[in-house]
């Protein structure tokens, strides 16, 4: 095994060396819950789930942790405004996020814990940090902990920051504080402005967690105190990732040996963010494109470069899937039966084992596809069969293998939608069947032609008539 990753904390591509012999563990910065999620939020799922998928196809035994955080300053405004419990808020949300990681075929996490479930864990953490001089409770009566930056001299290591450079933390009111940049462990609880159901008891009064306290505390559980991966979006790595860092090195803990981020998708040379205004949540492109059709324009490109969105380059993507489609359809028509999945092909794999090489995976890929159109109906069907075996082995590390149980018959589209085409195809055809029998070429001819416009290829077999989207 040969699999090279980007380290954003060496900032290089490094020989991946598993910390257990044939087992990888790596945790995942999922979601704060607080609103309907976008393709730019369900991008770094989707390339994290194609790491874990090429971990598993090189033989690791993989332990995916991927957290939710349900509790947050966001959620509480968000929940507030809306008239209603945070925690509703929180849950809806949280269906909406399972909808559209199941929408693009997302693989459900080992194990996906929720802030709130893990409270327990957090305040042991927080008063390790306390008892080795890392952290502090603030004395304005507040309730806040903080962890302590000057404490720890390598703050700033996984970004490469001096923390005299650093701005202020603004996670909470600075006047506890003892350094403007120290960051806060737990959030003592505002009885004026905050319901109480949104506060824990504590050894400081009630309150609750701050984020980056979460993370040390499920990944430890979950994971041990050193692991293989931590991963997230780019945008995590200050001040979230580093003082995740910090905080769980600091309390003696290994923490994680590698840190990999994928890049934006933004929208006019922005982030893609609710913000900003510019977001397209997941429903709503999937009225347009299907799941399968949308993660291919996500795993098309390498996870650490910036996609600008248009909905122009995601025709384009599906344009280009569907030709890997219609040649698996053509072959299982000719084969009488879809193959099993094979073996990826040699430059499949050195472009996947180079820190996830998707764009030269993918051109891999359409290259096997090319030499496979040029088997069907030559009579080779062991050729054409390990062809498609082939294609299906690397269509499943991608996630995009149509025959997936996860997309449905249609790859994420609508099976009511595909019965009624199929009928209608059918129909179009029998009438061509009998123009043709009944030598009205011209009638035989319009319907071909009318069917090619509508986007529907006829392919003449021994078998009769086979129809595929062109």
């Amino acid at each position: 095994m040969n699999i090279r990753l980007y380290d954003t904390a060496t900032r290089e591509v490094r020989d991946f060396a598993p910390l257990e012999e044939g087992k990888a563990g790596v945790y995942v910065c999922g979601l704060t819950v607080q609103s309907e999620p976008h393709v730019g939020h369900v991008r770094s799922a989707v390339n994290f789930d194609v790491l874990r998928r090429w971990l598993t196809h090189r033989g690791l035994e993989v332990s995916f942790i991927r957290n939710v955080t349900d509790i947050d300053d966001k959620i509480l405004t968000k929940a507030a405004a809306q008239g209603r419990p945070w925690y509703n808020l929180a849950y809806d949300m949280k269906r909406e996020l399972d909808a559209a990681y199941a929408a693009l075929n997302v693989l459900p996490p080992t194990y996906e814990p929720a802030a709130t479930g893990h409270v327990p864990e957090m305040l042991e953490l927080i008063e390790h940090l306390i008892a080795k001089g890392h952290a502090y409770a603030a004395e304005d009566g507040s309730g806040d902990v903080y962890f302590d930056v000057r404490s720890w001299p390598s703050y700033g290591e996984l970004t490469h920051q001096r923390i005299d450079d650093m701005e202020a933390a603004e996670d909470a009111d600075p006047r506890g504080k003892r350094d403007p940049r120290d960051f806060a462990l737990w959030k003592g609880w505002k009885k004026a402005t905050e319901p109480e159901t949104a506060a824990w008891p504590s050894p400081w009064g009630p309150g609750r967690p701050g984020w980056h306290i979460e993370c040390s505390a499920m990944a430890g559980k979950y994971l041990g105190q050193a692991f293989d991966i931590h991963g997230g979006g780019v945008d995590l790595r200050f001040p979230h990732h580093e003082n995740e860092l910090a905080q769980s090195r600091a309390a003696g803990h290994g923490f994680a040996s590698y840190w990999m981020h994928n890049a934006w998708i933004t929208t006019a040379g922005e982030k893609m963010s609710k913000s900003l205004g510019n977001s397209l949540l997941i429903p709503s492109v999937l009225e347009r494109f299907r799941g399968i059709e949308l993660r291919y324009y996500m795993v098309a490109a390498h996870y650490r470069s910036t996609v600008e969105f248009s909905f122009d380059a995601l025709g384009e993507a599906a344009v280009a899937f569907g030709r890997i489609e219609a040649f698996i359809q053509r072959a299982a028509d000719e084969l009488g039966e879809l193959p099993e999945p094979g073996i990826a092909c040699a430059d499949f794999v050195e472009a996947m084992d180079e820190d996830l090489g998707t764009p030269a995976a993918v051109a891999a890929l359409h290259e096997v596809v090319r030499e496979g159109n040029k088997l069907v109906g030559t009579g080779d069907r062991t050729a054409l069969r390990g062809t498609v075996a082939s294609v299906r082995a690397m269509l499943g590390v991608l996630g995009l293998d149509p025959a997936d149980p996860a997309w449905g018959p249609t790859g994420g589209g609508d099976d009511r939608m595909s019965a009624v085409v199929d009928a209608l195809v059918s129909g179009l055809l029998e009438q061509r069947a009998t123009a043709r029998a009944e030598k009205d070429f011209a009638t035989s001819d319009a319907i071909r032609d009318r069917l090619k416009e509508a986007g529907v290829e006829i392919t003449d077999t021994p078998d009769g008539q086979k129809w595929s989207l062109a």
